[in-house]
């Protein structure tokens, strides 16, 4: 029993979000743990090499599908591309999201004082970060209810908590996904289905950010983090693979914090 508890071996999971960073790491990690893989981008840049890499790494079915879910329509066709690859999906991973770094208005003295943010920043960090979750687990929702089980879990970010200067839309975009999880488990808890979250901090990926930008997470780490580093990716996978488990049904409507201590 204890085992059964621990293993996602044939599981189905939708990953998106995950052609590069912490969805990349997550996807990773459950194909190794024994789960079949849809993994969602927007383009086929990095997440068609990535589904063949993982694939033979881990010998489970690891499968690419293209589109853009912060759109209804794209969102629908993601899903239901997944569910036709699969056979089903029973872990959706809400993984896709972005920061922008940027004062709601322009501050005296900062180098962005005459540039507030603008409508099209909006839509771009609500869009990626909020809007791409509800869309997609609106569109598993019925698929997952006619079965009268599932997962969802939404990668949120330590900000969503606490904020910080020059964060403002990031920050407030993160705090409703967490307030999304929230309500989202209320609803579906009667039905079988759980829905919580992770809250990563500093997870740095060469692919994003390149070596440069890996290098000064690195050393901000040093000056922010209790635990004096940056998380690697496959630990975000490890947190997710929890909820992923059987292990977890009596957990629901939770954002767990990973960020080494930085939020305390």
């Amino acid at each position: 029993m204890t085992a059964d508890a621990f293993d996602v071996t044939g599981r189905k999971v939708l990953v998106t979000g995950a052609g590069r960073g912490i969805g990349k790491g997550i996807a990773r990690v459950l194909a190794e743990a024994g789960a079949d893989v849809a993994i969602n981008a927007l383009t086929e840049t990095h997440v068609v090499p990535l589904a063949a890499e993982i694939a033979e790494a881990s010998g489970r079915t690891v499968v690419p599908v293209v589109g853009d879910i912060t759109a209804t329509a794209g969102a629908e066709r993601v899903v239901a591309a997944g569910i036709e690859a699969l056979g089903a999906i029973d872990v959706l991973v809400n993984g896709l999201g972005d920061s922008l770094r940027k004062s709601l208005v322009g501050l005296p003295g900062s180098e962005n004082a005459g540039a507030p943010i603008s409508d099209a920043d909006l839509d771009f960090v609500l869009d990626i970060n909020l809007r791409e979750a509800l869309l997609c687990t609106r569109a598993v929702g019925p698929h997952m209810l006619a079965r009268g089980s599932g997962k969802i879990i939404n990668v949120s970010s330590w900000t969503g908590k606490q904020g910080g200067g020059e964060m403002v839309l990031y920050t407030a975009a993160k705090a409703a996904l967490d307030g999304f999880t929230r309500a989202q488990a209320l609803e579906w808890a009667p039905h079988g289905i759980q829905v919580n979250g992770i809250a990563p901090g500093l997870f740095p990926d060469a692919a994003t950010v390149g070596e440069d930008g890996v290098q000064r997470t690195e050393e901000r780490a040093l000056r922010l983090v209790p635990l004096a580093r940056p998380g690697r990716l496959e630990e975000c996978g490890y947190l997710t693979l929890y909820l992923a488990f059987a292990a977890s049904d009596y957990m629901t409507g939770q954002t767990l914090t990973l960020d080494g201590g930085m939020s305390l």
